[in-house]
């Protein structure tokens, strides 16, 4: 794969869902994604690449899943699987312990906060399209959690919209190693124009 840049003022790194319920001990999540995770050292990763991002200026979108609320799903038609199972477990239940940052990353000042998607997309029916373009960023940076959901359906729908896609397979994980060579060996390079892994990134961003 050629090599990429990593323009300051044109990329973004988007961080998924880093909620508690997915990535601290304690979380209704955490048991199902540990196994990958510490096998990837996701979190001291994710810490990397944040905080290169903050020392070169590289702005930082957190791109949220809804808060869950009683009834968010009443009245539905066609409520995904993911949904449903989310909503009997009330994971990411708002003004609780589950749903608040994990502690290593909460937004700082001049960070962007988009809006909460309902789904697996973090474009979908949110401003995350706008706030990039207004800041006039080409090249996104993936990473988070889920890596076959909300990390694919996001970096897909980016790479559709026009945007340099990376992902970043140790900077994310999944239920299963399964899930995650579907997400990264299969799916990933049909629309990413980078798969690299977190110390690729960082020595790219460096040298940009």
């Amino acid at each position: 794969m050629p090599r990429t840049n990593y323009p300051v003022n044109r990329t973004g790194l988007l961080v998924v869902d880093p909620y508690n319920d997915f990535l601290s001990d304690g979380g209704k999540l955490w048991p199902k994604i540990k196994p990958v995770a510490e096998s990837v050292d996701l979190i001291a990763h994710l810490r990397a690449l944040i905080a290169t991002a903050r020392e070169l200026g590289i702005v930082i979108f957190y791109v949220p899943h809804r808060r869950w609320h009683e009834g968010d799903y009443d009245g539905w038609r066609y409520p995904s699987p993911w949904q449903i199972a989310h909503d009997r477990a009330s994971v990411f239940a708002d003004e609780t312990w589950g749903s608040d940052w994990h502690p290593d990353f909460v937004p700082q000042p001049g960070d962007v906060v988009v809006e909460q998607h309902w789904g697996q997309n973090g474009f979908a029916d949110t401003d995350l399209n706008l706030q990039l373009k207004q800041r006039d960023i080409d090249k996104v940076i993936v990473v988070g959690l889920v890596a076959n959901t909300c990390i694919e359906a996001t970096a897909r729908h980016a790479g559709e919209l026009g945007y340099h896609v990376t992902l970043v397979p140790d900077a994310t994980a999944a239920t299963s190693p399964e899930a995650m060579h579907a997400a990264h060996k299969i799916n990933g390079p049909t629309f990413a124009h980078a798969i690299l892994t977190t110390d690729a990134v960082i020595a790219a961003l460096a040298r940009s």
